[in-house]
């Protein structure tokens, strides 16, 4: 077994390479597989039509009144930028798991070398989340500008597409809007110390397992751990995200002036309306379809991400 400083001494630019690739990979791969119940949350949580109905309804009004495909409206932003976001995300997730592990977060195991302590791990994930936020942001408000349009002939909206939205937004209210909410977007993405520790906690669990007849392949650990990961995330996660949309889709339900003047909410003032109007249960609306969601899409991009990261023989930060 090398020892750790021939380890760290042998990380390459490409290693660093392959994390972002493995991250586009994972991007990809979560807006495939969960676009659409994103579309269900994000009307769960800024509709006012929806208040107070469940996420099977919305999902089948939804679709009862615009098409199956209305679930995929706003999918172009995350279909490029959330492969962006996550290559950024765990690119820098990787990036920052190899800075902690030169630098002495680790612990030893015995015959093994040393790895990386669980906060250490946690650590990289709140850096990494921080990171991915000037990236996320006008993604993010694109995304959630176009998921809240109900009508169904594009014709009919005021934003025709993604593009469309951001020259209006740009032209109306100038470049910076299309950074509005990007405080809440860094209290939200703050949250990904939770997820990358708990996976890391459920892959060095399932790992006790080695040598039973219970003993999971690595792939399937990694399905299993990138889904309860991503519930541990959400339940921490949900009323920034909640927060962060409501200050994103401002003014809405009204349409979206085309003037200058208008003052986009602090996120201290847009928790405190959720507070007055709904109390706390209003900052948990919309966790039912994150759950639904959140197992699935973020299981097979840990697959993937992990994966890949093994397949190009860069798993270097983990044992």
């Amino acid at each position: 077994m090398p020892s750790n400083e021939c380890r760290v001494g042998g990380l390459t630019e490409h290693v660093r390479a392959v994390g972002l690739t493995a991250g586009l990979a994972s991007g990809l791969t979560k807006v495939a597989v969960g676009h659409g119940f994103d579309t269900v949350k994000t009307r769960v949580q800024l509709n006012p039509v929806f208040q107070g109905k469940s996420s099977f309804h919305v999902f089948k009004t939804t679709i009862k009144r615009e098409g199956f495909l209305a679930l995929y409206k706003g999918a172009t932003p995350p279909a490029f930028g959330w492969a962006a976001i996550d290559s950024v995300l765990l690119g820098s997730l990787h990036s920052y798991r190899l800075f902690l592990l030169h630098n002495g977060m680790t612990e030893d195991l015995t015959g093994t070398g040393l790895r990386l302590t669980l906060l250490a791990h946690g650590t990289a994930g709140l850096f990494a989340g921080l990171t991915s936020a000037p990236l996320a942001t006008p993604i993010e408000l694109l995304k959630v500008r176009l998921q809240l349009q109900m009508q169904k002939s594009v014709s009919d909206r005021q934003f025709k597409g993604p593009i469309d939205c951001a020259q209006q937004l740009v032209r109306s209210q100038g470049v910076l809007s299309l950074w509005t909410g990007f405080s809440g977007g860094l209290l939200f993405r703050a949250n990904f110390f939770y997820m990358f520790l708990a996976f890391e906690a459920c892959m060095r669990g399932l790992s006790r397992l080695n040598g039973t007849s219970y003993e999971p392949s690595v792939g399937i650990a990694n399905l299993i751990s990138g889904g309860a990961a991503s519930l541990c995330f959400w339940t921490m996660a949900i009323p920034f995200d909640r927060t962060k949309n409501q200050m994103m889709s401002y003014p809405y339900p009204l349409p979206y002036p085309e003037h200058r003047s208008i003052t986009r909410p602090s996120f201290i003032s847009v928790a405190r309306q959720i507070h007055l109007h709904e109390g706390f249960k209003g900052f948990y609306r919309g966790l039912g379809p994150c759950f639904i969601r959140a197992f699935p899409s973020n299981a097979c991009a840990f697959f993937v991400y992990e994966g890949l990261l093994r397949a190009l023989g860069a798993e270097q930060t983990r044992r």
